[in-house]
């Protein structure tokens, strides 16, 4: 055992054996049917929702209509058994890949729960189904989640700003409007017979006599007291605001599919957003300088002394945060995987622009191969540098979770899309393709259990310090290097036996096929008292030679089983808990630097005590 925990390397006394497939970490032992389990997935991302309700969990949406529909007690019973029966169905549906909304898996379960062999399902679910407040689309936690999740919130903020945006063009162009008007109407042309009949119209053009009145009007009205260069003026910034293509007009889609009419604000590649924003600049500019004069057109503020120059000046030098907040900010959805360095390089000048571009980067690999390099792994390199590098450049709001905890977050989701400058989201999706033995929501939450990607948020507008800035709170048990959980089992002689089994890097790294190679199966006659569990090997800054670390494993038929840990597998958990404990600093728990003060001020305290002490034992002696 020692020779495999120093080298990899098993030795040839068959006490060592591979391990085998279908191991699980025993923290993951009582999770092995998700479908029976109300969590937070499936997720209803629900149609035309606010802030704070763009999305629901199925278990919420169930339990708000069975607290509608089913009576209190026994009464509500047979009720509630059939609605969490067809709330289980719907959920397998969604699991198995099954896509649609609510409204249409709720259906499609009921017909499937009475087409069934087993007990039939009563008027329970069709009394649910009238009940039902919300509708949206059903996704489970799988490696599009986070996609489906940010483009869904973005598009409730985008449609937000959409409809603001329209509201303030159509204001201004009605009001011009009626400038023109009233200055037609005083002029010569507007005032002629046939101007006027056309204004009256057909069912009275045979009462009125339009020469007479025409010849009053004419003696009556004084002429246009509009010059020509306002009346230009004031046609071309109509002419701007009638054509932009930003915000669309009333009744128009959100964004159109072409991405001709209006503009679209969606993209897969940082670099192609940059283009586009900085392609739309001068477009931007002129809406934004049509609307600054047609504001002091209609207020008649205008004065051309005053405001020509300062308009024929006018460019993005002139930007003000505010000008960039009215536009709908941009969405760029990216896989890690396919981030090349270019990409990186334009997603950095996006973070550090000021730009309203919300970026979401989707990792489904923290791992990496198991390269050894200089001895350590290379796990999770680039997707906590990014989150890291991003919270360094002191500018953008940083958010990043594993997808099992986004709906936690949906609040900081919401303020991330809502906030002035860029975003940058950081998400793990947990993919099944190196953890087949896993469902992703686990893999997702063990990842940011486990301190391999740990959640955190940096607001650069929450405050002046990291104190308010800077957030690991949503981490389980963040004041821990690893959060602890109890487990029971049954010894071989059938007795309960309890013990806290912390979840490490280790027992993360344990559900990736590729790391197979280190690990190894412990037999229980092999068992002794020189294994250590994992995480309090860790713990110990000088290691001893007689001590090997191991984790608790079960197989399929929920056997324990010792597994043994390789050195390099120790190496990399360590630089794991470093990098945690950086974090950890930054969110104000074991901050060395308030840590020393402290030290140093007991110190101060201390000798202060002493002196006051040996004065008064010199009184005592003296006395």
């Amino acid at each position: 055992m020692v020779r495999f925990h120093r080298t990899g390397e098993a030795s040839g006394n068959g006490r060592v054996a591979e391990t085998q497939p279908g191991l699980r970490s025993v923290l993951l032992s009582p999770y092995r049917d998700l479908s029976q389990l109300r969590y937070d997935f499936p997720l209803v991302l629900v149609e035309g929702g606010a802030e704070g309700d763009f999305v629901r969990p199925l278990s919420g949406v169930v339990g708000s209509v069975l607290q509608e529909v089913a009576a209190p007690g026994i009464a509500g019973e047979r009720l509630r058994k059939d609605v969490l029966r067809l709330e289980t169905a719907i959920r397998n549906l969604a699991a198995d890949g099954a896509e649609g909304t609510l409204s249409g898996l709720w259906e499609l379960a009921e017909r499937q729960l009475l087409s069934g062999s087993d007990e039939a399902a009563g008027e329970g679910p069709g009394l649910a189904r009238a009940a039902l407040q919300v509708d949206g689309q059903v996704i489970d936690c799988d490696e599009d989640v986070a996609t489906r999740l940010l483009e869904h919130a973005w598009r409730a903020v985008h449609e937000q700003c959409r409809r603001g945006g329209q509201e303030v063009i159509d204001a201004l162009i009605l009001k011009l409007s009626d400038i023109l008007k009233a200055d037609f109407l005083r002029s010569e042309e507007g005032r002629a017979p046939e101007k006027l009949r056309a204004s009256v119209g057909s069912r009275y053009a045979e009462v009125f006599d339009f020469e007479a009145m025409s010849d009053l009007l004419q003696q009556a009205t004084p002429e246009s007291t509009l010059p020509e260069s306002r009346l230009q003026r004031i046609r071309s910034v109509l002419s701007t605001l009638e054509s932009q293509r930003f915000f669309g007009r009333g009744g128009d889609a959100a964004e159109a599919a072409d991405g001709g009419w209006p503009h679209a604000f969606v993209f897969e590649s940082c670099t192609r957003a940059l283009e586009t924003f900085r392609e739309r600049l001068p477009e931007m500019l002129e809406l934004i300088k049509a609307i600054s004069i047609a504001e002091l057109e209609v207020e008649n503020r205008y004065r051309e002394a005053k405001h020509d120059g300062f308009f024929e000046r006018f460019d993005e030098s002139t930007l003000v945060p505010a000008d960039l907040e009215f536009f709908p900010s941009y969405l760029v959805c990216l896989r890690d995987k396919d981030c090349d360095a270019r990409e990186r390089a334009d997603l950095f000048e996006v973070l550090s622009s000021g730009l309203p571009v919300k970026v979401l980067v989707e990792a489904s690999d923290i791992l990496g191969d198991p390269s050894l390099g200089d001895g350590r792994f290379s796990f999770a390199v680039k997707s906590l540098q990014l989150a890291s590098s991003a919270v360094g450049l002191g500018s953008a709001y940083v958010l990043q979770s594993a997808s099992s905890n986004l709906y936690q977050l949906r609040d900081r989701i919401f303020q991330g899309l809502t906030r002035q400058g860029p975003t940058l989201f950081s998400v793990f999706s947990g993919s099944a393709e190196n953890a087949p033995e896993l469902p992703p929501y686990l893999t997702a939450a063990t990842a940011m259990w486990s301190r391999a990607f740990p959640a955190f948020t940096y607001d650069p507008a929450a405050g002046d310090d990291w104190a308010s800035r800077f957030s690991i709170e949503d981490n389980p048990e963040a004041e821990a290097d690893w959060p602890v959980q109890r487990f029971s089992y049954g010894d071989e002689d059938l007795q309960k036996v309890s013990e806290d089994v912390a979840c490490t890097f280790v027992d993360f790294a344990a559900a990736d096929r590729r790391y197979a190679g280190h690990f190894a199966r412990v037999p229980r006659s092999s068992w002794n008292a020189g294994m250590v569990p994992a995480s309090a090997y860790l713990e110990r800054e000088v290691e001893t030679n007689d001590e090997v670390p191991y984790i608790l494993m079960v197989d399929e038929e929920d056997s324990l089983h010792r597994i043994l840990v390789d050195d390099k597998l120790i190496r990399a958990a360590r630089h794991c808990t470093r990098i945690w404990r950086s974090l950890q600093e930054l969110g104000g728990i074991h901050n060395s630097h308030a840590r020393r003060l402290l030290e140093r001020e007991r110190e101060v305290w201390e000798q202060e005590k002493e002196r006051e002490l040996e004065e008064l034992r010199s009184q005592l002696a003296r006395a």
